[in-house]
């Protein structure tokens, strides 16, 4: 049987995986592109998760998760950025994640936790931030595709008119769904 810390490591290298399938397919003009209607790019999504992740898990259990030299109100200021600062930035969150979650055993799931002050047990804490992790990702898959086109765009999970085929696939010994 995996264990909770296992199954959620599992998730979240699964929406980081999400991601960075999307960062692949779109061009660097739309890194920083965003519609002017107040809307956020995918460089900002991208800084925000990663200041979030950053704050979050560094320290993890010993110091409040909103740490104070994160700036969160700048994480969506529009930037324009390189595609290689952008996924220095995306690593650098996702460092800290996988370096906390590394430290941690099922046996850490009901300790507490602070974030803003406020005390949680770990096990809130990793499924508020996963919840978080993934609605920005679908937004930047969202984005991406978008920017991409319907027609160029490569399907990060099931191809439309492709379900029957995959279900059956699943239907056989040993496969893994790891979308």
């Amino acid at each position: 049987m995996s264990s909770l810390i296992a199954s959620l490591t599992r998730e979240y290298r699964r929406y980081k995986a999400l991601g960075e399938g999307a960062l692949a397919q779109v061009g660097d003009e739309h890194l920083s592109r965003a519609d002017g209607d107040g809307s956020n790019s995918i460089a900002v999504i991208v800084w925000h998760v990663a200041g979030n992740l950053q704050s979050r898990f560094t320290d993890f259990l010993t110091a409040d998760g909103e740490k104070p030299w994160r700036h969160r109100d700048e994480e969506f200021e529009g930037r324009t950025v390189t595609r290689q600062q952008l996924l220095d930035r995306w690593e650098e969150g996702w460092r800290a994640l996988f370096a906390a979650l590394d430290r941690l055993s099922d046996a850490d799931l009901h300790a507490t936790v602070t974030i803003r002050g406020q005390g949680v047990t770990v096990h809130d804490a990793l499924h508020r931030s996963l919840a978080h992790t993934s609605y920005h990702v679908g937004q930047i898959v969202y984005l991406a595709k978008s920017f991409v086109g319907e027609a160029a765009w490569s399907s990060l999970s099931i191809p439309r008119g492709q379900s029957d085929a995959f279900n059956q696939r699943m239907q056989k010994p040993g496969a893994e769904d790891v979308r």
